[in-house]
C-alpha cells in the first residue's frame, strides 16, 4: 500500500499513502460513466543501497554463469548426437568411394534398426550383387575362352596333321573336320543369340501359337534322334487355348530342352513331356529319368556356361548355353522356367506360358 493512493474527483488523498507526487501513474475511476476519484501508483524506486547492488551483480552473475553452462552442455550434446548421427553417413561414404573404386568386397557394418540402418543394408546388398556380377563376368570370359579354344585346337592339329601327311584327308578326317566347325559355328551363333537377348535385340514375332500342336511337331522331329541313342518319348498334351508368342522361338525352345534331356539321360530311358493348364497359364513339363542333378545345381542350370560336372568335358554335354537361351526365350514372353528333381529320377523342367489375351482358359 505504501505506493498507492486514492483520490477524490478534486484530487483530494481518501486512503493511501499521501506522498506520492503527482509524477504516479494515474487511473480514473469511474461510476455510471462518470469520474469519482484517481488511484495512482508510485514508480518502483531505484536500487541504491549497497547491499541491494551487490545482490543484483551476484544475481546477473550467477545467471550468466547458469546460462553459459546450459549453452556448454547442449554443445556438448550436440556435437555427442551428431558424432552419432554422422558416423554411419561417413562409413557409407567411405565404402561408397571404395565401391567406385573396384573394391566390391566393401561391407558396412551397423546395428541401427532406422533408416541409416536401412541404408546400410541396402547398400551391403548393392555390394554383393556387384561382386556376384563382376564374379560371373570373370568366370563368363574365361569359360567363353576354353569353349572357343577347344574345337580351335583340335581344327589346328587335325589341319596340321593334314599338312604333314601324318593324317590322310579321307573323308572320314573331312568328316572330323566339319564336325568341330558346327561345333564352333553353334557355339558362336549361341553367344550372338545371348548377346541381342541381352540388349532386348533377339527378333520376336508374337502371335496367337497353338502350343499343343507346336510340341507335337517337335516331338516328331525328335522321336528318331531320341530312339537312336535308346531314349523313349512319351506325352501327355492337352488342349490349350493360344498362347501370344513368337512360333521360330518356341520351337528353338522345345528343341534346346529337349535337346538338353536327351544329352543327359542314360540309355536306356525314357523322356515325359506334358502339356496342360496351370493357372491361367499354359504348363509345359518336360522330365527325365536317371541321372539326376544335385540339389544345389538347380538354381543355377540357367546360368550362362554353367554345368553340373566342372571339367567341361565335351563328352558330358554341351557350352553350357542351352539353358540360359531358353530362360532369355521364356523371359521374352513373359513365362517363368524352373527346374526341380523328377519322381522318374532325372530332371523336371517347368515352363509357365501365359495364355494370348481373351483366350479362354
Amino acid at each position: 500500500m505504501s505506493r498507492l493512493l486514492l483520490t477524490d474527483v478534486d484530487g483530494k488523498p481518501v486512503a493511501g499513502n499521501r506522498t506520492i507526487a503527482g509524477n504516479a501513474l494515474a487511473l480514473p475511476l469511474l461510476f455510471d460513466d462518470k469520474p469519482v476519484g484517481t488511484l495512482r501508483l508510485a514508480r518502483q524506486s531505484q536500487i541504491n543501497a549497497a547491499v541491494d547492488l551487490a545482490f543484483s551483480r551476484t544475481q546477473t552473475a550467477d545467471a550468466l554463469i547458469v546460462g553459459a553452462a546450459i549453452l556448454l552442455g547442449a554443445l556438448a550434446l550436440a556435437f555427442a548426437l551428431a558424432r552419432w548421427l554422422l558416423a554411419p553417413v561417413r562409413a557409407l561414404a567411405t565404402a561408397t568411394q571404395a565401391l567406385a573404386a573396384g573394391d566390391f568386397g566393401q561391407r558396412v557394418t551397423t546395428a541401427r534398426t532406422d533408416e541409416l540402418g536401412a541404408l546400410a543394408q541396402d547398400f551391403n546388398r548393392l555390394a554383393a550383387t556387384l561382386e556376384r556380377h563382376r564374379d560371373a563376368r570373370q568366370r563368363w570370359g574365361a569359360d567363353i575362352a576354353h569353349e572357343l579354344r577347344t574345337p580351335l585346337s583340335v581344327l589346328r592339329g587335325e589341319i596340321q596333321a593334314l599338312q604333314d601327311g601324318v593324317r590322310a584327308a579321307t573323308p572320314a578326317a573331312l568328316d572330323s573336320l566339319h564336325a568341330e566347325c558346327a561345333r564352333l559355328g553353334n557355339l558362336i551363333e549361341d553367344l550372338y543369340q545371348l548377346s541381342l537377348a541381352d540388349a532386348g535385340a533377339l527378333d520376336y514375332h508374337f502371335e496367337p501359337i497353338d502350343l499343343d500342336e507346336l510340341v507335337d511337331e517337335a516331338l516328331a522331329q525328335q522321336q528318331r534322334s531320341c530312339a537312336d541313342v535308346g531314349l523313349m518319348l512319351d506325352r501327355a498334351l492337352a488342349s490349350l487355348p493360344a498362347v501370344r508368342g513368337d512360333a521360330r522361338r518356341l520351337t528353338q525352345l522345345i528343341d534346346n530342352l529337349l535337346a538338353n534331356a536327351r544329352r543327359y539321360t542314360d540309355a536306356p530311358g525314357r523322356i515325359h513331356i506334358e502339356l496342360a493348364a496351370f493357372e491361367h497359364q499354359a504348363q509345359l513339363v518336360i522330365e527325365d529319368t536317371a541321372p539326376g542333378v544335385p540339389a544345389e545345381a538347380l538354381p543355377r542350370l540357367f546360368e550362362r556356361l554353367y554345368r553340373v560336372e566342372g571339367s567341361r568335358a565335351r563328352s558330358a554335354g554341351g557350352a553350357g548355353l542351352g539353358l540360359s537361351i531358353c530362360r532369355a526365350i521364356v523371359d521374352a514372353h513373359g513365362g517363368t522356367i524352373e527346374a526341380h528333381h523328377s519322381l522318374l529320377g532325372g530332371l523336371r523342367i517347368v515352363v509357365r506360358l501365359p495364355f494370348a489375351d481373351g483366350a479362354a482358359t
